[in-house]
């Protein structure tokens, strides 16, 4: 499940394959303007020479377009900054899929198999809603053909953009099915499948209000409007605005959220670089409500995820609570090149409104050590802000929260069975032979905890009964969770992660702290003026 906190190891890989895409602006038309013409054309004549005396004398046959679009230029680009990078096409139509808010095909997230079975891929989930969905396929099932066509052993990508294709066209996917000997056929006809940035917005409790925001593409503001709007804004008394595992996207749909949560002429971000002059950010219309807000956090949330959590903290609009996050403080303008093909450059770096760097140190890094490596303090002494209110706040690490929280840690036994897909296995075949149709309110009783024990030991789980019982409600939890994502959708199972989930319950005991912050900054703020005035 997409926002389970169970996957957080995932994270520097989703920052690192969203770097390209994290805080962008809009394409540009042409390339910045070069100096040193002289200096340039004596480089080319080396490099010339260099790829003309490989190309003849390799042991084996060159491939220009390897050698020159997967080494020499992502080379020259490594050698500047961890998130400049050259797109490929399908890199290329993949960024603008998800700047655009949707694709078209079948609608389902598919993975390797979770058995281990080398060369397999799986279902891990339809989106609700979808052609996959619609046709009846659920998690778990293996995907062995589509449209007749063998898929084991090709890449993920391989089988996506086969899945993909024109709106109203068919695929037929063949399916193997736990509890099925014969395969399964599934006829379906593709349509535009919305990649929603805005995957939850409810009510956790009277008054209470949730709202997870997955990313930001040119659909992020228009879906936070109108899910402020089915809420019912006017009703929120405390808002928890989920950031964590949002790796970023388009600076104007951050600029555009945090516009609407602060007051009318506050300063959301600013950016400067060498060939661009500093450019402010203002909040154009500003929001009508002053709710108490949380934002929450944690190391994968980055770039325009850390604009918004930034200009919220500066000006003492929200609580920020959970991890410190990623840090990626680096503005990347995108060059359309030939081929479909494009450029992906930083050009500037981002400044909070207190004019706080977001971005954390890379020289001197490998890029593993930049993205994987967790560094608890990466606050740069140098870079001492205040808030509105006078706060405290650092720059040069990502945006530190105002209260730590990190989930709670797994045992020997918990994690075991979280990195074997124990429960989403077991759900697999425990509905591989049952009619997918469960009372709402559904509860996993004795008998199917018992199963998942039986299930558990012919898989060859170690544990003893103590530890069995000693996590019991957990593992309850779990199989209900895994349960739910076949039963009933992905959607019903996330929303019950988010109830269910204890940094979002501190959240909401922390709403009384983000009120206390709003009232004092206003109050500071209104005192500081009328000093002013006054002299």
């Amino acid at each position: 499940m997409h926002r389970s906190r169970n996957y957080w190891l995932l994270i520097p890989l989703v920052v690192a394959l969203s770097s390209a895409l994290g805080g962008m602006l809009s394409p540009a038309a042409g390339a910045p303007e070069n100096a040193g013409e002289d200096d340039i054309r004596a480089v080319l004549r080396t490099f010339t020479s260099i790829y003309r005396t490989v190309e003849q004398n390799y042991a084996t046959p060159v491939d220009p377009d390897r050698a020159i679009y997967k080494g020499a230029i992502p080379g020259m680009l490594r050698t500047l900054d961890p998130h400049s990078s050259f797109l490929d096409p399908r890199e290329f139509q993949l960024m603008r899929e998800e700047q655009r808010g949707h694709y078209y095909g079948v609608g389902m997230q598919i993975g390797p198999d979770r058995h281990g079975r080398a060369g397999k891929t799986i279902v891990i989930a339809p989106f609700t809603g979808s052609p996959a969905y619609r046709a009846g396929v659920r998690p778990g099932d293996v995907i062995l053909a589509v449209d007749d066509k063998p898929v084991e052993g090709l890449s993920l990508n391989e089988i996506a953009d086969m899945l993909k294709g024109p709106k109203g066209t068919k695929v037929k996917v063949t399916i193997g099915r736990e509890g099925h000997e014969e395969p399964l056929v599934f006829e379906i006809i593709r349509d535009e499948i919305p990649r929603r940035s805005v995957e939850d917005a409810f009510w956790l409790r009277p008054g209470i209000a949730y709202l997870g925001i997955s990313q930001f593409s040119e659909t992020t503001s228009r879906e936070v409007e109108e899910s402020m709007r089915r809420l019912g804004e006017s009703q929120i008394k405390g808002l928890i605005l989920d950031l964590r595992s949002n790796p970023g996207g388009l600076l104007s749909e951050g600029v555009a959220v945090a516009d609407r949560f602060l007051q009318k002429g506050q300063v959301i971000v600013s950016h400067r670089g060498r060939s661009s002059p500093e450019k402010p950010y203002v909040a154009r219309r500003g929001g009508n409500y002053a709710y108490p807000i949380v934002v929450l956090v944690d190391r994968g949330s980055a770039s325009a995820a850390e604009i918004v959590a930034g200009a919220l903290q500066d000006h003492d609009r929200a609580w920020i609570l959970g991890e410190t996050t990623f840090g990626k403080g680096l503005v990347q303008t995108v060059y359309p090149l030939s081929e479909n093909t494009g450029l992906a450059l930083t050009t500037a770096k981002y400044y909070t409104p207190s004019n706080r760097s977001i971005q954390r140190e890379y020289a001197g890094l490998s890029f593993f050590d930049y993205y994987f490596r967790k560094k608890e303090d990466v606050k740069n002494p140098q870079d001492v802000k205040m808030t509105d209110s006078g706060r405290t706040v650092y720059g040069g690490g990502g945006i530190v929260p105002d209260e730590k929280f990190e989930p709670p840690k797994l045992n020997r036994f918990q994690s075991e069975l979280s990195r074997r897909y124990a429960f989403f296995n077991f759900a697999a075949r425990y509905l591989g032979t049952r009619k997918v149709t469960l009372p709402s309110k559904w509860e996993p009783d004795a008998e199917v905890l018992n199963e998942f024990h039986r299930y558990l030991l012919d898989e060859g789980f170690r544990f003893t009964e103590a530890e069995f019982a000693e996590v019991h409600d957990w593992i309850k939890l779990q199989v209900k969770l895994a349960i739910y994502s076949s039963a009933f959708s992905v959607d019903e199972a996330r929303r019950l992660t988010i109830e269910t989930d204890p940094a979002v319950a501190r959240a909401i005991e922390c709403l009384p702290k983000a009120k206390a912050l709003l009232e004092n900054a206003r109050r500071v703020v209104a005192q500081r003026t009328a000093r002013r005035q006054g002299n």
